[in-house]
């Protein structure tokens, strides 16, 4: 069994106000904590992995297919492997939360994708 905390990862900033810090994680998947500052955007792209994730704090705004999904503490969503999508934080607090991907991902740059 693997035990990752969050006091003991280095987040990094994949974007401009986008900060990511790889957790636990297995051959078929892993798991990476997420905080999304209040006017930060995650631009579109796609990757291979599946992911699913869960809001802990504030509210971020998928956009998938030209509709906006908003999703705040407490929900799940789930994104199928290549489909394209953006996120952006409108409100005023920070965006927590952690997301599921599998096979694993590695820390990315979404201005390079």
């Amino acid at each position: 069994m693997e035990r990752v905390s969050l006091d003991d990862c280095e987040p990094s900033e994949a974007a401009d106000g986008v900060h990511l810090a790889l957790m636990a994680g297995t051959d078929s998947m892993n798991v990476q904590h997420f905080e999304i500052e209040p006017g930060a955007t995650v631009d579109e792209h796609s990757h291979p992995h599946e992911q699913t994730g869960f809001i802990a704090a504030g509210e971020l705004t998928f956009l998938v297919d030209g509709e906006e999904i908003v999703c705040g503490p407490g929900d799940s969503y789930a994104i199928s492997g290549d489909e394209p999508h953006a996120a952006e934080n409108r409100g005023d607090e920070t965006v927590r939360g952690v997301d599921i991907f599998s096979p694993p991902r590695e820390n990315p740059s979404w201005q390079s994708e």
